[in-house]
């Protein structure tokens, strides 16, 4: 299997499976990815997806050994294969979108569109050992699955558009100076350390993580009054949840709230 599932505490684990060529996104692999996030985004079960890698990487990106020889067919026209590019990039759409906290936990190599996957997750916790490129200028390629977008958002354009031009790499130190992760951790303790982050957000309140992720869509692309407008319409509408009801009731109680996420 290309794609392995795993559900553990309203958390969903998708590890990318292709170890032997760093998980490069080939095969039916994305299209397995695909459907896996569309089921997850509607999944009331699910409060926080988890993407990671299988092995000793998270992704190398593109398959450019299947391309070099031949065993990927062009596509009939440059539309049509662009049409079904942008049909796979939706995963990037996804993971910044969905209703609810998604996680890239980085292990090894993040490369191409395997780093733009990275940076369309909410939050990133990475290895010591993890490192990031664009890659795409030693290609020939301009790039895809959102990396222009969300690295310029986290770093600004300009830096943004150095990383790209020069397709420098970047180890785990100047990642995080960068803010390109949001922890770092030793490599033996990232699964433990990404567990826990993802299950405090796996039983968090998950129509507030609705709202907030409303929200901070409306805040990176809208006005201000478009932000003040997202924040009233959610903010009415967390009051009434179950959620809500228990956080008051555990505030009195001096206790942690127990979300239902409801």
């Amino acid at each position: 299997m290309e794609l392995l599932q795993e559900r553990a505490e309203g958390v969903l684990w998708l590890t990318m499976n292709r170890p032997e060529v760093l998980n490069a996104l080939g095969g039916n692999m994305m299209w397995d990815l695909l459907t896996a996030l569309t089921e997850a985004a509607s999944d009331p079960e699910i409060g926080c997806v988890v993407l990671t890698g299988a092995g000793r990487g998270f992704s190398a990106g593109g398959d450019m050994k299947a391309r070099a020889t031949g065993a990927k067919p062009p596509p009939a026209t440059p539309e049509a294969g662009a049409d079904e590019l942008r049909s796979r990039m939706e995963c990037s759409r996804l993971l910044h979108e969905m209703p609810k906290p998604t996680i890239a936990m980085v292990n090894g190599v993040a490369a191409g569109a395997g780093m733009s996957l990275a940076l369309a997750c909410d939050m990133r916790v990475a290895g010591t050992s993890a490192r990031m490129t664009t890659a795409f200028a030693n290609m020939g390629f301009s790039g895809d699955f959102g990396g222009h977008y969300f690295l310029a958002k986290l770093v600004g354009p300009a830096k943004a558009r150095e990383l790209y031009f020069t397709s420098a790499k970047l180890d785990s130190a100047q990642m995080e100076k960068l803010g390109l992760v949001n922890r770092l951790v030793p490599d033996e303790e990232l699964r433990a350390e990404t567990e826990k982050l993802a299950r405090q957000l796996g039983q968090g309140p998950r129509v507030a993580w609705r709202y907030m992720k409303r929200n901070m869509k409306v805040a990176e692309e809208g006005t201000l009054v478009e932000a003040l407008d997202a924040e009233a319409i959610g903010m009415m509408r967390t009051r009434e949840t179950e959620d809500h009801q228990e956080a008051l009731r555990a505030f009195m109680e001096k206790r942690p709230p127990r979300f239902q996420g409801k």
